[in-house]
């Protein structure tokens, strides 16, 4: 006897082999489901539709029910997001192939090309950047993005820590995301590693001005964009503030971890 898992699985490999994610198809509007707009894939067998556009993929223009963007029957262009196991469906996104201008100029950009652009705006959760030569993007002030990690090698407590609005960057791509329309990029990946030339070892003792009092001890910068911790109960009673400079001990170096446990020296 056929395990009805089993069978349910070969076929959202099946299915998922034939439309790989990522690849460009085509159908046509069969209905609407719960906000998501249910697509006849070529192939599908008669009344039973395997296409699924999420609502949140539809469009980059703001709407309040799918039918005001699309209409049954209407033919339409999306690009394989995956197959949702729930039901066996392809999911699919035409907001990715929305904009032609847009779509090409992501297929155009490979991790590891170096680009240069012109920061667009910065925000707590990363920076938009206009990227040279690209198309206006239709719901951001730039194609590229840089996440907060791959701004600096340096801790910071804010992305404007690290640029400003105009600023001129050059950074390497990392990944084209269709999904969010956007070029991730990282200025961090074309900066020397700190830690390739931090030369402090156990035991040695070096000076460096506090960055940050935690409840928990504090951090003390003691190389290029390197902080180290001394715990509470390393401080021997001093009291620490930042800016002030403390003498310390190197107690730890790990490079896997990078992070360095140091004690002030009283």
């Amino acid at each position: 006897m056929t395990d009805p898992a089993s069978s349910l699985l070969d076929d959202l490999r099946a299915r998922l082999a034939a439309r790989p994610q990522g690849e460009v198809t085509t159908g046509t509007v069969a209905g609407f489901d719960e906000g998501d707009v249910v697509v006849r894939l070529e192939g599908d067998a008669p009344g039973e539709p395997t296409g699924r556009i999420p609502r949140h993929l539809l469009s980059w223009t703001a709407f309040e029910h799918p039918c005001e963007v699309v209409t049954v029957g209407q033919r339409v262009t999306a690009e394989v997001q995956g197959v949702r196991e729930g039901g066996g469906h392809v999911v699919l996104s035409s907001r990715a192939c929305e904009d032609e201008a847009l779509y090409r100029h992501l297929l155009g950009a490979r991790p590891g090309d170096v680009v240069t652009g012109t920061v667009a705006a910065v925000h707590g959760f990363g920076v938009f950047v206009r990227l040279d030569g690209e198309p206006p993007h239709p719901a951001y002030p730039g194609t590229g993005f840089i996440r907060v990690p791959d701004l600096t090698w340096s801790r910071i407590g804010h992305p404007r820590d690290a640029v400003r609005p105009g600023q001129r960057v050059t950074a390497e791509v990392i990944v084209t995301d269709s999904h969010q329309g956007e070029v991730v990029i990282s200025l961090k990946a074309l900066q020397e590693d700190p830690w390739d030339t931090f030369g402090l070892a156990v035991g040695d003792v070096v000076a460096g001005p506090v960055t940050e009092v935690v409840p928990f001890g504090v951090f003390v910068r003691v190389g290029e964009a390197v902080e180290g911790l001394v715990h509470v109960s390393d401080l021997q009673g001093q009291v620490a503030v930042p800016g002030q400079e403390l003498i310390v001990r190197v107690l730890e170096a790990d490079r896997d971890l990078r992070r360095v446990r140091l004690a002030a020296v009283g």
